[in-house]
């Protein structure tokens, strides 16, 4: 676990060090480069977006859980679908398991317009109380509603990040995208031994197709998991 893990940014001085340990030792070696991303994630305190109790972990190089099951995605992870989305100022972005908006207030820096949809009511409250203060005005609109079908309502979208793993990219949040639109997200591993793998999606003359981006992992977002079915 990298250094950043060690620390216990308690201090306005030690989460600004955490931070950069975070930027200089997770982002920047994985080849994160795009200078809005690195400002965003430099700037945005993450632990603000954590129960106080794992406020400690904000800064490590994985998953950190959030209640319902749901996690704040590692920074690398995060910050390499965002930039694979290479998001414009103005793109209208849909982000499918919203969380807490640590992931909407990145992107919103880096210029987008963002519809934050969660399903848990909670983590959608908390959103709407945090984001003011880390995100322009109107920059963010965040939708409580179920996941699993997108929110067509504010259709079409130029991008659209399901911050999760699922087990493959939904129809109907693809047909979301506007022509041009790009879709990031993590698929799960076809079979036991695979490692899941990011993938970017595009929508071009009307056909969405899928090509695959890096390796990593994450944890599955509840409201895509396939029901089990009969075992005899």
């Amino acid at each position: 676990m990298h250094e950043a893990a060690m620390m216990h940014p308690d201090t306005a001085a030690g989460t600004a060090q955490a931070r950069r340990h975070m930027v200089d030792g997770q982002l920047r070696p994985n080849r994160i480069t795009d200078p809005r991303l690195l400002s965003a994630m430099l700037d945005i305190p993450r632990e603000s977006f954590l129960p106080p109790g794992l406020a400690a972990r904000a800064y490590t190089d994985e998953d950190v859980p959030l209640p319902g099951g749901r996690a704040l995605m590692e920074p690398m992870v995060l910050a390499k679908l965002l930039q694979i989305l290479a998001l414009r100022d103005g793109d209208r972005l849909l982000i499918v398991g919203a969380g807490s908006g640590y992931s909407s207030a990145v992107a919103a820096h880096c210029g987008a317009r963002v519809v934050a949809l969660e399903e848990d009511a909670a983590l959608a409250a908390a959103a709407r109380s945090l984001l003011p203060a880390f995100a322009a005005p109107g920059s963010v609109q965040v939708v409580h509603g179920g996941l699993a079908a997108g929110h067509a309502a504010g259709a079409p979208y130029d991008a659209i990040l399901i911050e999760g793993e699922v087990p493959e990219v939904p129809e109907g949040i693809a047909a979301q995208l506007a022509e041009g639109g790009r879709l990031a997200t993590v698929l799960a591993a076809a079979s036991r031994g695979l490692s899941s793998r990011a993938v970017l999606g595009r929508r071009i003359g009307g056909t969405f197709s899928v090509t695959d981006a890096f390796d990593c992992a994450t944890l599955p977002l509840p409201a895509f998991l396939r029901s089990p079915g009969f075992v005899f």
